[in-house]
């Protein structure tokens, strides 16, 4: 019954934008977030990088650095 009240109930509804519009507005929005993408990718290379010291009383050591983080 209830199946068949909304089989009844449901209409075609035509959408009020062309295909050809929305997808030219994804494909803004992805052009958008690839510039952004290119803009930011050199904020990492801006400094030095620092090395890590190894800290005896760290909760859970990094048990897979082979021996890179301990400097003696």
């Amino acid at each position: 019954m209830l199946i068949q009240l909304l089989a009844a109930t449901e209409t075609h509804a035509e959408a009020h934008v062309s295909p050809l519009l929305v997808g030219s507005v994804i494909f803004g929005i992805f052009l958008l977030l690839m510039f952004s993408t290119i803009a930011f990718r050199s904020v990492g290379h801006r400094h030095p990088a620092v090395e890590e010291h190894a800290d005896p009383h760290r909760q859970h050591p990094n048990k897979h650095d082979h021996g890179q983080g301990v400097r003696h």
